[in-house]
């Protein structure tokens, strides 16, 4: 953690929604005027898309049906701590993109499932955003979380979780049913011990819990839209957070425990508004009392 050099991450598996809640922060960023360095998750794999493929047919061939994104070998996690203490020290580090289709490599200038060059972040910015799978991962040997000022989890409840994996990969990435849903198993072992334990490490967990039969979720023809759902939001630390303001301004909100508060689907914006703004807001200005 840095006062002079903050760091956001936002951490969420593969079709939890981390992306609609990276566009919040940036809609929050561009009304308080906070300039951000952003770095993704998916630049910090291992492999290419080819090399990926590759690598799978060869460990499949040994035995091993799980290698996934998800694992510390498929995952570059020592430069993925790397950049986030150089950023927590000296505002600085390095990073690229992963071009993941046609419009990206449009504008990337590379080729589809490739990597561009490393490069420096921007200079003069006053924090760090991360989005993507690891962004409070710990392990034996490195320890991500640490670093963060504040650790975001996108944790939708597993079912609706593989139907926005489903549609997501199916309808914008071509992939069939079958190919998508061998990831998911495929994905298990390493979900389970290098996903969800960061959820213990984040400050505050937006979950989406739908209201409609979601039983068998490899035949959802729809995702459950937000008016067909309620998020809990848990806060590991409730200190200073002023739940009778935000029940008082989230439409048919409760509280489930003390450090809770679950609101309809559609409010999630407005909660994460009301939630994250003066979170940020800190953040700058304990940045600027320090400079």
């Amino acid at each position: 953690m840095s006062r002079s050099y903050p760091i956001i991450s936002i951490t969420g598996s593969s079709g939890a929604g981390t992306t609609s809640v990276k566009k919040t922060f940036e809609n929050i960023f561009r009304r308080e005027n906070v300039t951000a360095a952003y770095i993704e998750g998916d630049a910090f794999h291992r492999y290419n898309r080819a090399e990926m493929r590759t690598k799978m047919i060869e460990e499949g061939e040994k035995g091993n049906k799980h290698l996934s994104h998800f694992s510390p070998e498929t995952n570059l996690f020592e430069e993925l701590q790397k950049v986030f203490r150089d950023y927590s020290e000296a505002g600085t580090g390095t990073t690229r993109h992963y071009i993941h289709d046609d419009d990206e490599a449009k504008l990337y200038g590379g080729s589809p499932g490739t990597f561009t060059a490393w490069e420096q972040l921007p200079e003069k910015s006053d924090l760090l955003f991360y989005e993507g799978l690891h962004g409070a991962v710990v392990t034996d040997e490195i320890n991500v979380a640490q670093y963060a000022d504040l650790k975001i989890g996108v944790v939708p409840v597993i079912n609706l979780e593989w139907i926005q994996k489903l549609h997501r990969d199916r309808h914008d990435r071509g992939y069939t049913a079958e190919a998508v849903t061998d990831t998911i198993l495929r994905r298990m072992p390493d979900y389970v011990n290098y996903i969800c334990p960061q959820f213990s490490e984040t400050d505050i967990n937006f979950q989406r819990v739908p209201t409609v039969d979601t039983s068998n979720p490899f035949i959802a023809r729809w995702i459950p839209t937000p008016d067909e759902s309620m998020v809990v939001i848990r806060l590991k630390n409730p200190r200073g957070i002023d739940f009778p303001y935000l029940l008082s301004m989230i439409p048919n909100s409760f509280m489930s425990r003390a450090n809770s508060i679950v609101i309809h689907g559609s409010k999630l914006d407005l909660a994460m508004q009301l939630i994250l703004t003066p979170l940020i807001l800190q953040l700058i200005e304990r940045k600027r009392r320090t400079v």
